[in-house]
């Protein structure tokens, strides 16, 4: 297993959640690829810690779905599937619907202001060579409606999926030939809130998420051809 990456300290954060957030971005960013194996030893000695902060974080990308416990063999680093991809975006799906309904009833015009900030964010990072930080403006656009619904319990079950979420969002984010119509979606994803549209809201929101589940599941088809 090489491993090129490390860990970057903060004295703001315990150990344990340093390597996680390390070993979560390695994962994400494709430097520890899907089925490889996350030896305790060759990465505590690699990040300089011992094993115990390894052990937790490896416990903790198993919960987000990041990491398999194989029975006899150990942790590995979970396959992107299909079958995950709609299963995760299926939830996904009926979560956000209910979201933009409810940011369509009770949005303030701060928060429109809020949202179209965050759209032109999202818009000026296509231009940076880091997908995570595509993927991160992306997310800020959609936290904008979230928290326009004013419902902490849903609020908090979307934060829960958006790590099961990331690694299909980037997959997605990785095609640039989809940028225009997520910008295109976006806008009018905004137009509909700011009208109280739920329909609107409802459908193109349906379609934003579609369109990811399409794209990502033929680029994984193309993967195993």
């Amino acid at each position: 297993m090489p491993i090129d990456f490390e860990v970057t300290m903060n004295e703001y954060l315990p150990l344990r959640d340093v390597v996680f957030k390390t070993l979560r971005r390695a994962i994400l960013r494709g430097e520890l690829k899907p089925g490889e194996r996350l030896m305790e030893i060759q990465l505590a000695n690699k990040l300089g810690v011992s094993r115990t902060p390894i052990r937790e974080a490896i416990r903790k990308l198993e919960l987000e779905g990041l990491v398999l416990m194989i029975p006899r063999k150990g942790a590995e680093v979970a396959e992107i599937t299909e079958k995950n991809l709609r299963d995760v975006l299926e939830v996904r799906c009926a979560l956000e619907d209910l979201a933009v309904q409810l940011a369509c009833e009770r949005i303030s015009k701060e928060k429109i202001k809020e949202l179209r900030a965050a759209a032109a964010h999202f818009r000026d990072s296509l231009g940076s060579d880091d997908i995570t930080e595509i993927a991160e403006a992306d997310e800020a656009f959609h936290d904008v409606i979230f928290a326009a619904t004013e419902n902490k319990r849903l609020v908090q079950l979307l934060n829960n999926l958006r790590e099961q979420m990331y690694r299909y969002r980037i997959e997605y984010l990785k095609k640039k030939e989809c940028h225009p119509q997520l910008l295109e979606e976006h806008a009018t994803i905004i137009k509909a809130i700011e009208e109280h549209d739920k329909e609107k809201a409802t459908q193109i929101t349906s379609q934003h998420i579609n369109n990811q589940v399409d794209t990502v599941a033929d680029t994984l088809r193309r993967r195993e051809e």
